[in-house]
């Protein structure tokens, strides 16, 4: 059996870091997603701290456990199945007050959280967007290099049919103007 000390990127007892095996790059480029959302975390004010606590909460099974002892409790209680206890709510009205307006507010904090996830996912599509294009344009080059350097060594291969084409940058408004002419949803 191997403890964590024997895993690879694990830690040591001793808080050095160990070799994981990745790619620096990709090792910093963890580090500094995780610092960024360490930042986020940060800098988040305390209506939006609030509003992740409380919908993580109510997404847990404590608060699962929670509701089915006190809504328990609250029912047998008022059907009289609890001796000595004299029912407060026979009609169950203020419970059913009580859990919709719990409803309202959990749902509005579950929103709010999801808007906030909803900002974040869309500044990652944002870069992810930008870092594909980057890389589309570098790949590119990299063809019309190529391309430059099979012609000066006269070397021919299947693909010089398509070398026009690869040579072209994309243009991505074109490319999305398209999906949207074919895609009906839009």
């Amino acid at each position: 059996m191997t403890n964590a000390d024997d895993r690879p990127g694990e830690r040591k007892r001793t808080g050095k870091p160990q070799r994981t095996g990745l790619d620096p790059v990709l090792e910093r480029n963890i580090r500094i997603m995780d610092l960024r959302r360490q930042y986020e975390a940060r800098t988040a004010s305390f209506g939006e701290k609030l509003a992740d606590a409380i919908t993580r909460f109510t997404g847990s099974l404590a608060f699962v456990y929670l509701h089915l002892v006190m809504f328990g409790f609250w029912i047998v209680a008022n059907l009289r199945w609890l001796p000595g206890i004299s029912p407060w709510d026979p009609s169950f009205v203020i419970l059913a007050m009580i859990a919709s307006v719990e409803a309202i507010f959990l749902s509005t904090f579950v929103l709010i959280s999801q808007n906030r996830m909803a900002a974040r996912a869309q500044r990652r599509n944002d870069l992810d967007l930008q870092i594909n294009l980057l890389a589309e344009h570098e790949i590119t080059k990299l063809v019309t290099l190529a391309s430059a350097i099979a012609e000066k060594l006269d070397v021919r291969t299947e693909a010089d049919s398509e070398m026009p084409e690869l040579k072209k940058d994309v243009a991505p408004e074109a490319v999305l103007d398209h999906i949207e002419k074919i895609d009906p949803t839009k």
